[in-house]
């Protein structure tokens, strides 16, 4: 029998109402029980950091734990890749950083697609890198350095806190974009590549914030600039590296994702909790205590924001010639 094209929309709406309604439930319900919030680096790093303030945050807003779970390893890949296979439910999220846009071209044959396979919740925050050099290098400035490293080729030493971190890959496009060559010597961490920078074993190091600027304040390192396109307020005085080289960028983005096909009313619902926590003076705060600028937006906004990321490091690390550890 052939329904009237009136009485068959009738249907139709009607047998999508009760879905409609259960996502909408499903929402409102969640979270029943504590969220399982993955790390891919040890504690006490900025990445740790960051996902206990925010966690701290979403713990008081949702009413339930959010629980940071420290995964370490191969760049963060044993991290994301536990998220990834994690049931798409909410209850599995991981700390997005630097690191999964450059691992998408460092490691050639990973276990999933991060674009794919992960679905972006809310971005961050983005953290400054500072060009700092052991103080019995000359340069005092940006300019300085560049025209000491080229009257000098092969001679320095650039340190990092490993292969593929936002330490090395933007020490990697300083040496693309200015032509000057430096022997990259990556650490397992960046307490010990800022020691031998500290002790002369090293040159220069494109350090984060919170790691360098002890050092810099008691003039054990020698800050150069920021590597952000704006000053950091941490060291108002600083340059940034884009004065002397212009269209130069490096820093480190920060986010949430979730595993692919967890239902858009929850990641919703975490967008907002978050965006809420970034316009909160605290929060603000905090994060500016890192040297960080929050990063408020739409899951959209940080879908974008990773895929430029990942392209942007792609040719950075195909200059680079780095493999993995």
């Amino acid at each position: 029998m052939k329904l009237p094209r009136r009485k068959f929309l009738h249907l139709a709406a009607g047998a999508a109402a009760p879905s409609a309604l259960s996502r909408i439930a499903r929402a409102q319900a969640y979270p029943s029980r504590p969220i399982r919030w993955v790390v891919g680096f040890v504690p006490g790093g900025a990445t740790d950091i960051i996902a206990r303030l925010t966690g701290q945050w979403l713990s008081e807003r949702l009413g339930q734990s959010v629980v940071i779970e420290n995964r370490p390893g191969a760049g963060s890949n044993i991290a994301t890749e536990m998220v990834v296979n994690a049931p798409p439910d909410g209850y599995t999220l991981l700390l997005v950083g630097p690191a999964n846009a450059v691992n998408a071209t460092l490691y050639p044959k990973l276990n999933y697609n991060f674009i794919r396979d992960i679905a972006p919740i809310a971005s961050i925050s983005r953290e400054p890198l500072v060009m700092v050099v052991n103080p019995s290098v000359p340069a005092k400035t940006v300019a300085e350095f560049i025209a000491y490293a080229k009257a000098n080729p092969g001679m320095l030493n650039m340190a990092s806190s490993g292969i593929g971190t936002s330490v090395h890959v933007g020490g990697e496009l300083f040496k693309m974009m200015t032509g000057i060559t430096m022997l990259h010597v990556p650490y397992r961490g960046a307490a010990p590549a800022i020691t031998d920078l500290i002790g002369g074993r090293m040159q220069v190091m494109f350090a984060t914030l919170p790691s360098s600027i002890e050092y810099i304040k008691a003039g054990k390192l020698r800050a150069l600039a920021v590597t952000t396109a704006r000053r950091t307020p941490a060291l108002p005085d600083l340059p940034i590296v884009a004065e002397v080289l212009p269209g130069y960028e490096a820093s480190a983005m920060y986010g949430v994702g979730a595993p692919r096909d967890t239902p858009v009313e929850i990641v919703n619902k975490l967008n907002k909790e978050i965006n809420a926590g970034l316009a909160d003076p605290w929060m603000q705060a905090r994060l500016a205590d890192l040297g960080g600028t929050v990063l408020p937006g739409t899951p959209a906004d940080f879908a974008k924001l990773i895929d430029e990321e990942t392209q942007k490091w792609a040719k950075v690390v195909q200059f680079s010639g780095a493999k993995p550890e």
